[in-house]
Formats: structure tokens, C-alpha cells, sequence
């Protein structure tokens, strides 16, 4: 072991040094004077004396408060599947302070899953929900006595440093986490801003206290590539830990200040694998510690360290981290349902809040995606988009509840297609990730421009649009020559053909709104490619090859994972339903309504085997072949009210919310997918979904509680519904601000701008609402004659 010592007197000489360095990195490092007596050298560091002083009292009082966040529990979503963390974090924040059991595997993306015992330590940045495990960056880790650094893992494969994890003794709400470590008896407290992680933890008497901070700690696809510590003062340590994985080339600085002066240091190993074990006097019984990141430099670092963390007040912070999470629970106040619904719903809102994180300083820099530093103007810069997963319904919700943060989403995607050339598909901390199929920032982008949210030049944004959807990388090339994607040419060809089509069918409506009617033309023909890929034989979507023929043998149940299969994460039964922008049109190649039902109700129906020599994993949360876990069967259950069935939409949307969420750590059906699987039940149990997610409209289904108060653009939108008979959950009427509507759909409109929408629930379906055509949600291919008549009666039944 190689050790170095750093004193506590005023000119010790830091753990290591960097000499020279030029351009905006340049950086002229603190002399440590005590940590009473930091310094401006260089930076705005004239909050580091504050930082680096004023012990806290060792009993500091705790934090009681009542708010919705009683009803958020953190752990739902981390067992099973769910791929969670239980950390603290703020809404939307670019810390997610976590504990990291240290393992790999799909269960672990997030670092930690309930089901495991092992707590390897606290890292800072944290995905939710992802079924790819990237980040659990600058770990540390409070230790009680010797800790041998010089050994990767022990016998048992944890690493030296590891403890044991009871969830007896473990706690997490909006915004804090507290867990008392089973072998060392430590306490150890989280909570965050929105770029500073706030640890406190307390030795039991009689310890000997440390500190691991391990920079080579990596789990999953990441590795490090590239990292360093330098102590700046005896409470001041700067640092930077580069790595590859998922983010091929992610890049994050942070400045890592003590309450405690540090009495020495031991450091282990080299970069990329850089491990120190920090000491603290005997006899200190609590430490305090502060974690700021930059994905820009560690200037940043420190610059965010001073603005939103300068004093020693963890209570301070974890009551404005609640305050923060108040806010954002509030926006939608629900009454009635079972103390169950409420915590679901509520831990389903809350998940909803957790991505895109910020990704800026407080001063605006960012890191692009073309590797340069950049500075947002007009708008906050934020990353981690699961597009492929949030465009469905996590994306409509945020134009319901967060219509400022809306507009900061777009112009993120838009500064991302600046400086990548294309708009982004999956973008990770700056990186392209170009994971899953299709081109779906295009139908976020689309969907906010035309509810007037997105404060961009519409004709910028279809630019950007056109020249994503007018590449030649993902098989796009191949779509446009033949108007789909062949299966012997392509890979997962028909699920690419159909997102592509979409994708097209919201390039087309932009260009209508901005008067581009060329543009539109071309996209709403390449709209209709779903139109190749469908089988009248089968009813079903299959892979087509170049001369025209379907690709044999043909299985509806097989599921295979990867390039070889014609679906992506799916089969036939779970992909054939996906266009959301003719919905009508599907009908109609279905035979009408009736085949069209008799379809749907046979993929509820069907067994839950999947065929394949590599069954997808992701498939889960299944109800005959529907599979809620996994997002293409998301808008399924609302398809029926193109049919004229809203009464089986009602079903439907019951049989999933009572089979497939429960208020347990296993408690949701798959992956949440950056807020997906929650979005999807937020809106679902207020009554409505955004089945066509870039139209504006949402399909009404079953609302699951007695009343909602939504806080919305221009003021509250309240969903009131009356039981004719407990459990009666068909929708015999509906009244929006006081007029009938007979329509089985709202627009967002009527949403945005405050009201009151009535629904009268039965034990029996009606015969009448929402079974003539013009009462159904609109589609592109609608009759010119249904179109008149359904706008027509929307005007009448505002008046």
C-alpha cells in the first residue's frame, strides 16, 4: 500500500499536485491556510471559508413535516424489476445521491435493488429506472478502523469497505435517505440541491473515523477511464473521474469539502483506479461532508458548491429538498381512493420528477454533445432523455404540469441537434447513446410547438425534424428507398418501420402549422408506411422482404432479443397496434370494429408464453400478450375507443391499475424507464391518456379517484366523478364545465386552461356515449365528413 500523509497544519503540501494547464481549465490551485482562512485565488472561492468551517452541533434536531410526501415511498420500483434507486435527489436534479449495493447485473442499473444485503457505499449520480446500468459516479463510503484499500474485493466479492444493510434500519422519503450500517453502527444521512449531494454521517462512540472515497468504483457497462483527487485544503478536495460505458465518453468534476479537518490521507492504486481513505481525529462523532459535480470542470464544481450549499446546515437543505418535492406533488391533489392508491399514485408522480436531470452549472456551461463546453442561454440545458420510452406519456404529462420546464426540454434537444448534427435519440450526460429505435425528441418537439410551449421558431424545429428523419444511419436509408424497412435487410424492421411512421405523421403536422404544405405532403405519405408491413391475412404487423413477400415462419408469440428479430423488445401481438396517428385506418384494415375489438380482446386473452430461443427480459407486466412492463403496449387499452367500445376501454384500464401496481418494493410491472411505467399510471388513475402522444388529445378511460385537482397552465383543472354504485366504473356521462360532452376524448386545451370535467360513473356500460363515429378520437384518415361533423360538435358543445 502506498501511503501518503497530508498534516493539519497550515502549509501541508496536498495529496497531489497538477503543475501548468491552459485555455478555460486553467486553474490556480488554493494554498490550504486552515480551513478558517481559505482563500480567492483564481476562482470565486469566497465562500470556501465558510464551506470549510463551522462545525455542526452533533445533535442536530430532525425534520417533522406533514405534505404529500408522506404518501411517496421511495423503495416502491427498487425490488423485482423496477431498476429504482431509494436516494435523495430534488426534482429534476443533476445529484441523485444513492446507496450502491456494488454488484453488477440488470437488476442493479440503478446500483441498488431491495432483494440485497451488501451496501458497498453512496454515489452520486444515478439512473431510474434504465434497463442499461451506467454512472454511480465519485463514491465514498464512512468506515470505523483499518480498511485494507490494496485489495479489490474480498473472498465473498465485496470489497473491503463494504458493510452489511437491514431495511429495518433504513429509511427514504423526497429528498433524504438515512441508513444505519449493520457491522460499524454508522448513521449515515443523504439529501441534495440540485448539484450538491449532503451526507451527515455519526460514529458510534469510540470509533476510529474515516472515509473511503473510491473514484475506481464502477459497476455494469461503466469503467473508468481517467481519474485524480488533490487535496486543496486539510477540508478541501478537488477531483475529475472519467469513464466509458453506456456514456462512451462521460466526463465529471467535483469538489468534496469535510466539516472535519482531515488528518491524513491514504491513497491506493493509480488512475483510472484511484481509491483514499480519508481520517478524522478520534473521538469525532459527527462529520458532515458536501459533494458538488460539474460535467465541466471542477471550477464549475466549486462554483456550484458556493451557490447552493455555503453553510453547514444538512436540516437547512433536507427541509428545502421537501419544499422542493411539495411543490411538485401538489400540482395534483387527489381525494378519495384507498391509503394503497394513494402512496401508488403519489411514489408514481414522484418517479415521474426524477429525469431529464439538469445538466448546467450555475453558470450556465454545459459540456455538448460535440465534446466542447457551451453556455445555455435562454433556457436550462438538461440530459438523460428515454425517449423511446418517455414520448408516450412521461412527455404529454410534463406539458400538463411543467409547461415552463417544457420549453427548456426542447431547447435542450434542439442545442443537442445543433452540435450532433442530428436531434438526439437517447442522450446520456452529453453522449448519444443512439439506443432504441426511432426518432422520438421529433414527436416531443412536435407535440409542445403545436400546444404553443415550446417558445422555439416552429420552422427551427422542423428543420431539425426533417434533417433527422432525412438521414441514412439506423436504416433509415432503407425506409425511404423502399417505404418501410425490409426484414432481410434491417434489423427489427417492422417495429423501426412503424416508429418511423409516426415520426413522419408529426414531421407532417408541424409543417401544416408552420404553412409548409410540400413538407407535409411528403411526411404524410411516408406516414402510411405501417400500411406495408400489415397482414389482412393475420391482422397482424409482420417483417416484409424485398420482393414483397412476408417473412416466413411467422410466430406472433416469439420475442427474441436483438438485430434478428422484427420487433424490439416485443412480438407481433405486442407491436401491431402502434399507429397512434390513423388508429381509424387500423380499424378499417382490421374488417371495422368489431374484428378490430375481437383482435384487442384476443391480446388480452391469449396465454402469457413467449416463444424464442432468447426471449427478451424486458417483456414483462404481461396480461394475456399485452405487456405493461415494456412501453409498446402502453396506448393499447385505449385503442378500443377508436372502435366505438369506450366500456372495454374502462376494463381494460381497470384490469392493469389493480393487477400490475402495488405499494411494494416489487410493485411495478417492468422497467420505470426514466418515469414511463409511472407516467402511464399517474394519467391513467386521473382518467385520460395521451394514446396518440403528439396530438393534443387524450383518450378519457377510468378515472380511479373520487376527485382531482390538477394545477395547470392557466389555472386548476378538476376531475370530479360520481359512483351511480360502489366499484361502478363505466363511463355513462360526461359533463366539461357544465355542458354535455359526448365525445370519448379531451384536448389538451381544455385541460391547460382550467375547468371542471364531470364524469358520471355506472355499473353498466351506456348504449349511446361514444359509440357514433364523430364521438371517437380523431385520426388522420378520417372522412372529410366526420371531421365536419366532429368539429362542428366540439364547437356546439362549448358554447
Amino acid at each position: 500500500m502506498r501511503t501518503k500523509r497530508a498534516s493539519a497544519t497550515p502549509h501541508a503540501p496536498p495529496v497531489s499536485r497538477r503543475r501548468g494547464g491552459g485555455g478555460e481549465a486553467r486553474l490556480r490551485w488554493l494554498r490550504a491556510r486552515g480551513p478558517r482562512r481559505a482563500r480567492r485565488v483564481g476562482l470565486p472561492l469566497a465562500a470556501v471559508a465558510v464551506l470549510a468551517s463551522c462545525a455542526p452541533p452533533d445533535h442536530p434536531p430532525a425534520l417533522q413535516q406533514e405534505s404529500l410526501a408522506r404518501w411517496v415511498d421511495p423503495f416502491i420500483g427498487t425490488g423485482g424489476h423496477g431498476h429504482t434507486y431509494p436516494g435523495a435527489t430534488v426534482p429534476f436534479g443533476m445529484v441523485q445521491v444513492s446507496p450502491d449495493n456494488g454488484r453488477s447485473g440488470w437488476d442493479w442499473c440503478s446500483g441498488y435493488n431491495w432483494s440485497d444485503s451488501v451496501l458497498t457505499g453512496f454515489s452520486h449520480t444515478h439512473l431510474s429506472g434504465t434497463g442499461i446500468g451506467d454512472l454511480l459516479d465519485i463514491l465514498v463510503m464512512p468506515v470505523a478502523g483499518p480498511v485494507n484499500l490494496a485489495v479489490d474485493t474480498l473472498p465473498d466479492g465485496t470489497r473491503p469497505y463494504a458493510d452489511r444493510l437491514s431495511h429495518a434500519h433504513e429509511h427514504a422519503e423526497p429528498g433524504y435517505y438515512s441508513v444505519t450500517l449493520q457491522r460499524s453502527h454508522i448513521k449515515v444521512e443523504l439529501t441534495a440541491t440540485r448539484r450538491v449531494g449532503l451526507h451527515r454521517v455519526t460514529f458510534p462512540a469510540g470509533a476510529d473515523p474515516g472515509l473511503v472515497v473510491d473514484l475506481g468504483y464502477h459497476e455494469n457497462w461503466d469503467a473508468p477511464t481517467s481519474t485524480q483527487l488533490t487535496q486543496v485544503a486539510d477540508t478541501l478536495f478537488l477531483g475529475r473521474r472519467y469513464s466509458t460505458g453506456w456514456a462512451k465518453d462521460e466526463r465529471i468534476h467535483f469538489a468534496l469539502v469535510t466539516s472535519r479537518p482531515v488528518t491524513r490521507v491514504d491513497m491506493v492504486g493509480t488512475s483510472p483506479h484511484q481509491r483514499a481513505l480519508l481520517h478524522f481525529a478520534p473521538g469525532t462523532h459527527t462529520l458532515l461532508l458536501k459533494v458538488a459535480i460539474s460535467y465541466v470542470d471542477e471550477r464549475g464544481a466549486l462554483e456550484n458548491l458556493e451557490a447552493e450549499a455555503p453553510l453547514w446546515d444538512f436540516d437547512g437543505a433536507r427541509a428545502h429538498a421537501a419544499r422542493m418535492w411539495e411543490r411538485e406533488l401538489s400540482k395534483v391533489r387527489i381525494t378519495g381512493g384507498t391509503p394503497a392508491d394513494r402512496t401508488i399514485f403519489y411514489t408514481a408522480l414522484y418517479h415521474t420528477r426524477l429525469a431529464p436531470i439538469l445538466f448546467e452549472d450555475v453558470d450556465g456551461r454545459y459540456r455538448g454533445a460535440d465534446g466542447r463546453i457551451h453556455r445555455a442561454k435562454g433556457f436550462e440545458n438538461y440530459s438523460i432523455f428515454s425517449l423511446w420510452d418517455t414520448f408516450r406519456a412521461a412527455n404529454p404529462l410534463n406539458t400538463i404540469l411543467d409547461p415552463a420546464r417544457v420549453h427548456d426540454f426542447v431547447a435542450s434537444m434542439l442545442a443537442f441537434g445543433d452540435q450532433h448534427g442530428l436531434l438526439p435519440v437517447w442522450p446520456l450526460v452529453g453522449n448519444e447513446t443512439n439506443t432504441m429505435t426511432g426518432n422520438h425528441a421529433i414527436p416531443v418537439i412536435v407535440d409542445a410547438v403545436l400546444k404553443g410551449l415550446a417558445g422555439v421558431d416552429p420552422r427551427r424545429a422542423l428543420a431539425a425534424a426533417v434533417k433527422s428523419e432525412s438521414s441514412d444511419i439506423r436504416d433509415l436509408g432503407l425506409y425511404r428507398r423502399y417505404g418501410f424497412v425490409p426484414s432481410n435487410l434491417g434489423s427489427e424492421s417492422v417495429t423501426k418501420t412503424l416508429e418511423y411512421g409516426y415520426d413522419d405523421a408529426t414531421v407532417a403536422r408541424l409543417a401544416t402549422f408552420v404553412g409548409d404544405s410540400a413538407t407535409a405532403r411528403t411526411f404524410r405519405a411516408r406516414s402510411r408506411a405501417w400500411r406495408h408491413v400489415y397482414d389482412p391475412s393475420t391482422g397482424f404487423m409482420r417483417g416484409r422482404l424485398t420482393d414483397g413477400s412476408f417473412r416466413v415462419p411467422f410466430d406472433p408469440l416469439r420475442a427474441d432479443h436483438g438485430p434478428h428479430s422484427d420487433y424490439t423488445e416485443g412480438n407481433a401481438w405486442q407491436h401491431s397496434w402502434f399507429v397512434p396517428h390513423d388508429v381509424a385506418g387500423l380499424v378499417a384494415a382490421h374488417g371495422g370494429d368489431k374484428p378490430f375489438v375481437r383482435q384487442l380482446d384476443e391480446l388480452f386473452d391469449q396465454d402469457t408464453v413467449l416463444t424464442g430461443t432468447n426471449v427478451d427480459v424486458d417483456i414483462s407486466g404481461l396480461i394475456g400478450q399485452y405487456a405493461q412492463g415494456n412501453e409498446p403496449s402502453h396506448n393499447i387499452a385505449y385503442l378500443y375507443a377508436w372502435a366505438g367500445r369506450p366500456d372495454r376501454v374502462a376494463d381494460r384500464v381497470r384490469q392493469i391499475l389493480d393487477t400490475q401496481y402495488r405499494d411494494a418494493p416489487d410493485g411495478l410491472p417492468g422497467n420505470e424507464d426514466c418515469g414511463q411505467i409511472s407516467a402511464w399510471y399517474v394519467l391513467s388513475a386521473l382518467g385520460f391518456y395521451p394514446a396518440d402522444p403528439a396530438s393534443g388529445v387524450y383518450v378519457l378511460g377510468l378515472p380511479r379517484f373520487d376527485e382531482a385537482r390538477i394545477r395547470v397552465q392557466h389555472g386548476v383543472f378538476i376531475i370530479r366523478v360520481h359512483r351511480d354504485e360502489p366499484g361502478a366504473h363505466y363511463i355513462r356521462s360526461v359533463r366539461l364545465d357544465g355542458r354535455d360532452w359526448p365525445f370519448t376524448y379531451i384536448r389538451h386545451e381544455d385541460v391547460a386552461r382550467g375547468g371542471l370535467l364531470q364524469i358520471e360513473l355506472g355499473a353498466t356500460p351506456s348504449p349511446t356515449w361514444g359509440r357514433a363515429l364523430w364521438t371517437r378520437p380523431p385520426s388522420d384518415s378520417d372522412p372529410a365528413d366526420v371531421v365536419v361533423v366532429r368539429e362542428e360538435a366540439e364547437r356546439m358543445a362549448r358554447r
